[in-house]
């Protein structure tokens, strides 16, 4: 396509990041309308549609999701060309990580341990709600998404979704907490518990575990954060119901230690599209986490 117009396509790349037509024509400094006719032509050359309306939002149709792939290396390519010459040190390759705002952050830095302080790679990570999220990966502004909750699969969900690790969920306390060994109704029975909140896997295995058991918590806190159960936890404010990578650090530094082990599993999933060009630094993140299985 020895013809194309790369004004076009640069146009066309700005909306597909932006996901808002009205957003990135203020942006360019120009009317939606010139913007929408730069982005037709663009369709009229290609032969195929790059959006399709759903309501008042912009998606990317599956031609849209294939030109965007060859506009972010076209464009990538351009920006490493530039600092090539100018002799600069910008990163030469992005990757961009959503992870669900109550996931434990020491998980989120063991994922990205490889890549982190690279030279060659700069980590774009963001956190949000589930919903959030996965707008921002359909709209391909996210190369993969972490978190504990696997995507539904059916005929029509895109997704790819490789599980990265098996964490069993533990009670953790100060050490006036934790002394020699008592059976998880004792503990219950004795001390607060620092809990996730109720829309949670965790929390809802562990409900259900204490009803098997016929155990009634007294609740110290309910806390949709996972940072925040730790701090709380090292503060004596009771037993907290978490995976032990959470508070990996308290239990080195023997601020924290382990008062039972539970029959409970927290997953974690790396959630990602099936691209036609899928991020190399991506793959080599998956491939470790397959080997370290």
């Amino acid at each position: 396509m020895t013809d194309l117009n790369y004004h076009h396509l640069r146009y066309f790349w700005a909306v597909a990041h932006d996901g808002n037509l009205t957003r990135t024509a203020e942006r360019l400094n120009l009317s939606q309308s010139a913007l929408s006719a730069q982005i037709k032509q663009l369709e009229g050359r290609i032969g195929q549609a790059l959006f399709e309306r759903r309501g008042r939002a912009l998606h990317l149709t599956e031609a849209g999701r294939i030109a965007l792939d060859h506009a972010d290396t076209i464009f990538a390519a351009g920006e490493e060309l530039l600092d090539t010459l100018r002799e600069t040190a910008r990163p030469a390759r992005a990757l961009r990580v959503g992870a669900l705002s109550t996931l434990s952050r020491n998980f989120q830095l063991s994922f990205l341990e490889p890549v982190l302080g690279r030279d060659d790679v700069e980590v774009i990570l963001r956190s949000g709600s589930a919903a959030e999220l996965y707008a921002a990966l359909n709209a391909l502004n996210l190369d993969v998404l972490l978190t504990n909750t696997p995507p539904p699969r059916d005929a029509i969900t895109p997704y790819l979704t490789q599980k990265l690790a098996d964490q069993t969920v533990g009670l953790f306390g100060r050490a006036d907490r934790v002394s020699g060994t008592a059976t998880l109704e004792d503990l219950v029975a004795q001390h607060p518990l620092i809990l996730p909140t109720r829309d949670t896997l965790i929390r809802d295995a562990f409900d259900t575990l204490l009803r098997r058991v016929g155990a009634v918590p007294k609740i110290a806190a309910e806390v949709d954060d996972m940072a925040m159960i730790r701090l709380l936890a090292r503060q004596g404010t009771g037993l907290a119901v978490v995976p032990p990578i959470v508070v990996q650090d308290e239990l080195a530094r023997g601020e924290l230690r382990q008062a039972a082990m539970l029959d409970l599993h927290e997953l974690f999933y790396a959630v990602t599209l099936d691209r036609r060009y899928p991020n190399p630094l991506l793959a080599e993140l998956l491939d470790r986490a397959d080997t370290r299985k």
